[in-house]
């Protein structure tokens, strides 16, 4: 009788936005698979985490060029992300959401990263007229440009979950979509409010598969993944 012994080799990735919402429900499900052996994350503060897997780059925007060596991985996920309110100068908003990414995706795309998955936001638009939605449309427009084998686009509505900050008007939304999302059917079932931990579960899964292109996934799709 001939046995088949199939080696499955370990995965590492790279994980940038890990204090956010949706990158710290991220950063758990990564250290408890068994499909990962590695773990690097890159914050501007050591994180308060001791995880055999885990591994921390200190660096921001304006000096993580001099750790490029470091950007080995098989899968990058950024959840970066910023708010009006937390970052009001916009062309710094402008360089947390889009230069930012940016950025690492060439760096590790040079290191040999194949696979990069990135949050973006419901209503990315390049051409829209809303400072939002067209900095979020131009991010998955120039990540595209990169090249990645599989680039994975996440397109969530309104974040619900337990944040570090307090955001008051956001509470508020989730309150309200908690009425109105039974309300959201058929093609705009996709603006119905979805956690952070939903999408995070929805980006675990997905780097687990094999699967080459460009994929965008609506909240909606994306529930569904998860």
């Amino acid at each position: 009788m001939r046995i088949f012994v199939n080696y499955l080799k370990k995965m590492e990735a790279i994980l940038l936005g890990a204090s956010g919402l949706i990158g710290g429900e991220l950063l758990n499900l990564l250290l408890a698979d068994s499909n990962y052996s590695k773990v690097t994350i890159i914050v501007r503060k050591e994180f308060p985490i001791k995880n055999d897997k885990l591994q921390q780059i200190i660096a921001d925007f304006s000096t993580i060029e001099a750790h490029k060596d470091s950007l080995n991985a098989d899968v990058v996920f950024s959840c970066l992300g910023s708010t009006k309110k937390k970052t009001p100068d916009l062309k710094k908003y402008y360089e947390v959401d889009h230069d930012y990414p940016l950025l690492v995706a060439k760096l590790v795309k040079d290191q040999g990263v194949n696979s990069f998955h990135v949050v973006s936001s419901l209503g990315a638009n390049s051409s829209s007229s809303n400072f939002y939605t067209k900095m979020k449309g131009e991010t998955e427009d120039d990540l595209k440009k990169v090249g990645f084998k599989s680039l994975h686009i996440y397109r969530p509505s309104l974040l619900t979950g337990e944040r570090n900050e307090k955001r008051l008007l956001e509470n508020i939304g989730e309150s309200v979509m908690k009425v109105i999302n039974p309300l959201l059917l058929g093609s705009i079932k996709k603006y119905r409010s979805i956690s952070g931990k939903t999408v995070a579960s929805a980006m675990h899964k997905q780097s687990l598969n094999n699967n080459t292109g460009d994929f965008i996934y609506p909240s909606d799709k994306i529930k569904e993944l998860a």
